[in-house]
C-alpha cells in the first residue's frame, strides 16, 4: 500500500509539471458545416476521416464530406474502426494515412472513433508498435492537426489526453496517456447525436457522470477540476433524463455535449478510479460497452469509497439538492432506474472475477488517486455482487 500512495504522490507532481492543453473549441448546432474552413486555416492539404461504417450508413459522414467539398479540401474516408478499436484497427488507418499521403487526422464518432485516430496519430509519428507507447509519455511528439467530432455526450476523448486500444490476444485493453493526443480543434455539433438510440445515450450519459464524479472524489483534484466536474454533474443529472426520453429535444443534446466536455477537462488533469479500472477489464473480457459497465458499477464502487470521501460525496449531494453522501448514491442509482441501467453483468463468469479484480487492481494502484484503497478480495466481493 505504501508502495502505490508513493507512486501516486510521484504522479501528482508529475501531473502538475506536464501542462495539458486544451482544444480550440467550436460548438453549435449545424457548426459541421464548418468543420473544413477551420483545417483551412491551418494550412491541412489532405485529411484521414477516421470513423466507422454506422456513422457512414447513417449519412453523417456525409454532413462533413460536404463541409470539405465547399472547402475544396481533400480527404480520405477511414471506417474501419470497430467498438473497442485493436492494435490492427490502428495499423489498417496508419497504412490508409500514409499511402494517401494525408496530413491531418479528423475524428467523427464515439470515443471508439477518436481514440482510434489519437493512436494513429501516435504511431504515424513515432513509427512504433502500438503497445510500445502504452502507458505515460510514450509519445512526446506532435501529433499530426487532428480534429475530433463527438457523435455522442459521454467519453470527453475530443479533450483528453488518454486512448484505450484493445489486444484481442491478452483479453485486455490499455491507455496510451500523454497531453500530445489531446485535439488541437474540438466541434460539438449537437444535431449529430438527435438519432442516438436511447440504450447509447444512456450509457454515454452516464460514462461523462462517471468522469465528472471519479475527478471529484480523487486526491488529483483542484479548484479547476472541481469547477468543471461540478458543473458536468448538475447538467448530467437535469438533462440526460430529458435526451433520453426525447432524442430530439435539441437544447438537452447540447446541454449534454457540454457536459461531456466539461467532465471531459475534469478527469483528463484529475483522473479516474476504480469504476474505470474495473469496467476496462469487462470491456476487454467480454466486450461490455464501456458507459454501460461504467453505468452498472458506479453505485457499488462509490458505496465501497464513501467512508474515505464522506464530506466530498456530501457536497455532490447538495449540488442536486440532497443531503448526505449516501442520498447522492442513490440518486445515481434512480438515475440507472430511469436510463433502464440493467443491475447486473448477463456475461461475467464467477471463474474469471480473481483474473478481472487482478487486472483492474494493477490498473488503478499507483495511477489512479482513488479516495479508498480496494484489496482484491475485496474487488472480488464487488464484482460477484454483479453476477447474473
Amino acid at each position: 500500500m505504501w508502495l502505490h500512495k508513493a507512486l501516486i504522490g510521484i504522479n501528482k507532481q508529475l501531473n502538475k509539471l506536464v501542462p495539458i492543453p486544451f482544444p480550440e473549441l467550436h460548438y453549435g448546432s449545424g457548426c459541421i458545416a464548418d468543420a473544413a474552413s477551420y483545417l483551412n486555416v491551418i494550412g491541412v492539404k489532405k485529411a484521414l476521416i477516421v470513423t466507422d461504417k454506422m456513422l457512414v450508413s447513417l449519412g453523417i459522414v456525409d454532413k462533413l464530406i460536404e463541409s470539405f467539398d465547399k472547402h475544396r479540401l481533400e480527404y480520405v474516408v477511414f471506417d474501419g474502426v470497430m467498438p473497442d478499436p485493436t492494435i490492427a484497427t490502428v495499423d489498417d488507418g496508419v497504412e490508409a494515412y500514409l499511402n494517401s499521403s494525408c496530413d491531418a487526422i479528423v475524428a467523427l464518432g464515439g470515443g471508439s472513433p477518436i481514440d482510434c485516430a489519437k493512436i494513429i496519430g501516435a504511431k504515424v509519428v513515432k513509427n512504433t508498435d502500438v503497445k510500445a507507447l502504452s502507458g505515460k509519455l510514450k509519445v512526446r511528439k506532435k501529433l499530426p492537426p487532428f480534429m475530433a467530432i463527438p457523435t455522442t455526450a459521454g467519453t470527453g476523448s475530443e479533450v483528453t489526453i488518454a486512448a484505450v486500444i484493445t489486444d484481442p490476444t491478452s483479453r485486455s485493453k490499455f491507455a496510451v496517456i500523454d497531453p500530445v493526443l489531446v485535439p488541437r480543434i474540438a466541434l460539438l455539433d449537437a444535431e449529430l447525436m438527435v438519432g442516438l438510440p436511447k440504450v447509447v445515450t444512456a450509457a454515454t450519459g452516464m460514462d461523462a457522470l462517471t468522469h465528472a464524479i471519479e475527478a471529484y472524489l480523487g486526491s488529483f483534484s483542484n479548484a479547476v477540476t472541481d469547477r468543471y466536474a461540478r458543473e458536468a454533474i448538475v447538467t448530467i443529472f437535469e438533462q440526460l433524463p430529458r435526451a433520453y426520453m426525447d432524442g430530439t429535444d435539441l437544447y438537452a443534446r447540447e446541454s449534454m455535449a457540454m457536459a461531456s466536455y466539461q467532465a471531459g477537462c475534469a478527469f483528463t488533469r484529475a483522473f479516474v478510479g476504480y469504476v474505470h479500472a474495473i469496467a476496462h477489464q469487462l470491456g476487454g473480457f467480454y466486450h461490455i460497452p464501456h458507459g454501460l459497465a461504467n453505468a452498472v458499477l458506479l453505485p457499488y464502487v462509490l458505496r465501497f469509497s464513501v467512508p474515505a470521501c464522506r464530506d466530498r460525496m456530501s457536497e455532490l449531494a447538495a449540488l442536486i439538492g440532497l443531503v448526505e453522501g449516501e442520498n447522492f448514491i442513490e440518486a445515481v442509482e434512480r438515475l440507472n432506474q430511469q436510463l433502464d441501467i440493467p443491475t447486473s453483468f448477463t456475461q461475467l463468469l464467477e471463474e474469471d472475477i480473481p483474473e478481472i479484480a487482478k487486472r483492474a487492481l494493477s490498473e488503478a494502484h499507483g495511477t489512479y488517486p482513488v479516495p479508498r484503497y480496494m484489496t482484491q478480495s475485496q474487488c472480488e466481493t464487488l464484482l460477484k455482487q454483479l453476477l447474473p
